[in-house]
Formats: C-alpha cells, sequence, structure tokens
C-alpha cells in the first residue's frame, strides 16, 4: 500500500481507501456480518482511511465503522459528512448549535473522542458563501471535536470557493473518466493552495466495471434505481449523471483499457490514482471480494502517456456534452 497527504495536513492515508455509502443503504441489500468481514479485509491489507456520512442508513455506516475500527482509533483515520439529514438550504442548519449537534451524533456513532476530517455533504453555493458553516467548523476545531474539516462539492465552482476558506484541508470531488472536468480546472489550484483532493464515485456507480447491461435492473431501494434521474438528489450521484443506457454504450468503448490491468474496475481505479493531486481514490464496496478486486487495482501497470491523452479525447469529443447537472 502507498500513503498520501491529505494536503497540508499530517493525516498520511492510504492512497486507494474506502467509502460506506453501499453498507450503510441506498445501495439494495447489505449483509452487516459481510460488510464488517470486508472491513477487516481493507485494514489487513494497508487501508488506514474510510469515508462515511451520517446519512449513509440514518448512521448505520458510521456505527459498523465503530465496530471494525475499535481499538485502532490511532491508526485507522475516517472522514464523515454532516447536513443532509436536515434542510441542506435553510442557513439555520449551518449554525454553530445545529452543526455541534450533527457533530456530537456521528461521534457518538462513531465511538471517537474527535472526528479526523469532517465535512460539509454537498451543500448550495449560497450556504457556502454566508460563511457561518466555517466559523462554526473553526470552533469544533478549537474545542478538539473535529481535527480537520473540509467540503464534499457537486460542482467546481463550488469546491473553487471553498479553497478560498483558510482552514479548509480537502474537497471531495466527483473524478473518473467520465467525469475529468476536476483535472482540468480545479486540481492544479488544489495542489497550490494544498488543499486534499478525495476523489468519490470513481467507478460512475457500476458503470466502469463493465459489467452492466442495457436491461439491468436495480433493487427498489437502491439509488441506480430511484435517483437514475435525479429524483432523489443531484443525477450527477448516479452513474455520474450519464444516461444509463448511454453510460452503458461509453463504458463498452472503454472496454481496451483493461488489457493487461485484470479488468475495467481495477483499470478504472489506476487511472484515477495516475493523478498527483488525489489523495485518495474511494471506491465503495459490499462484499469482501469487491474490497479484494478495488486492491487489486494498485497491483494495475501505469497508463502511459498516450493512453491518457486518449481518454482525454474520450472524454472531451463523447462524454462531456452527455453529462447531466451541473458539475
Amino acid at each position: 500500500m502507498n500513503y498520501r497527504q491529505i494536503g497540508n495536513t499530517d493525516l498520511k492515508v492510504s492512497e486507494l481507501s474506502f467509502g460506506t455509502w453501499a453498507i450503510g443503504g441506498s445501495w439494495g441489500t447489505t449483509d452487516d456480518r459481510e460488510s464488517l468481514k470486508a472491513l477487516d479485509v481493507a485494514m489487513d491489507n494497508g487501508v488506514n482511511f474510510f469515508d462515511t456520512a451520517d446519512v449513509y442508513g440514518e448512521g448505520h455506516s458510521e456505527e459498523l465503522l465503530a465496530k471494525a475500527t475499535k481499538g485502532k482509533h490511532d491508526e485507522i483515520h475516517i472522514a464523515t459528512k454532516f447536513a443532509r439529514a436536515g434542510d441542506i438550504n435553510d442557513p439555520a442548519a449551518y449554525s454553530l448549535e445545529n452543526v455541534t449537534k450533527y457533530c456530537e451524533a456521528s461521534l457518538r456513532r462513531l465511538e471517537r473522542e474527535s472526528i479526523d476530517l469532517f465535512q460539509i455533504h454537498c451543500p448550495p453555493l449560497e450556504i457556502l458563501k454566508r460563511g457561518e458553516v466555517f466559523e462554526a467548523l473553526d470552533r469544533l476545531k478549537e474545542q478538539g471535536k473535529i481535527r480537520y474539516y473540509g467540503v464534499s462539492v457537486e460542482t467546481v465552482e463550488e469546491g473553487l470557493f471553498s479553497m478560498e476558506q483558510p482552514n479548509v484541508s480537502a474537497l471531495q470531488v466527483i473524478f473518473n473518466i467520465f467525469r475529468q472536468k476536476p483535472a482540468f480546472d480545479l486540481f492544479p489550484q488544489a495542489q497550490e493552495k494544498g488543499v486534499g483532493i478525495l476523489a468519490r464515485v470513481p467507478l460512475a456507480s457500476g458503470l466502469l466495471t463493465g459489467k452492466f447491461q442495457k436491461d439491468a435492473a436495480f433493487e427498489a431501494d437502491d439509488h441506480r434505481n430511484f435517483n437514475r434521474d435525479g429524483a432523489a438528489f443531484n443525477v450527477g450521484e448516479t452513474f455520474a449523471g450519464l444516461e444509463f443506457n448511454r453510460g452503458v454504450e461509453l463504458s463498452r468503448e472503454l472496454a481496451w483499457i483493461a488489457e493487461g490491468r485484470g479488468n475495467m474496475t481495477r483499470a478504472a481505479l489506476r487511472w484515477v490514482l495516475e493523478h498527483d493531486a488525489v489523495s485518495s481514490v474511494i471506491p465503495g464496496f459490499k462484499t469482501v471480494a469487491q474490497v479484494k478486486d478495488n486492491l487489486a487495482a494498485l497491483e494495475a501497470p501505469a497508463f502511459s502517456r498516450e493512453e491518457m491523452q486518449r481518454l482525454e479525447q474520450f472524454y472531451q469529443e463523447k462524454v462531456h456534452a452527455e453529462i447531466r447537472g451541473a458539475y
């Protein structure tokens, strides 16, 4: 396992880590026993960082992390997110009182005294511009309830604004072969300012595994069913904003990336890791097998300059105009 620093913080994390949305909820059927086994396998293989949120299974993923990391608080870092349990458009939700409540509730579920990285969960730009939430986070940092804070954003514009705030240590962004815009518009400034990048949705909700057919069906409680067109939340969080059938077609055109790299999953994760600005890529998982397959990306051969250019051209010519929603 290789480790990278999150911006200017003292958090040195595994370059391939894991997000826990899928084991919390909204990704179909889960098995807590399998989830805990998978978390153990990840840690046994050097993963020392996990990303979660208070709304993943209404706190369930935080509780699973508490069980999995018990007695390992000094060696396993956790990032969690807040705000979406309430009205994300209400300025009152970001007051010191409410942000403190969110923080203390996550601390209880995580069974920790401090949160390594506390992130605002995809807030509207208007809320960020008000500034109160950053003042609240500064206070929590002074109190020792959080070590660092960051922002999970939907758009490059939100990311650029967030980086202007002096104590923002990290940005979490959607970044994958289908969503390359941050590499051009955001990453250079993040590196210049010493802000870490966490790459979420790296497999485009599974499209970049190359396993889906156009007639694929998803369970009723899987966001790939109920949010495929943005009915529940930002459409970019599901299939990277691509219409599903079009995404399947585009994924077929990328089958070549798997050559010599095992499969498309490993190749797609390897591509994200080619970007130096990325502190960690955080794919999701539900099984031990998925954890092992994702970890195998670390052994996949790097992409050549010509291959990287080919993928950038593919994005510019065939994908960029197909993405739905602001990003």
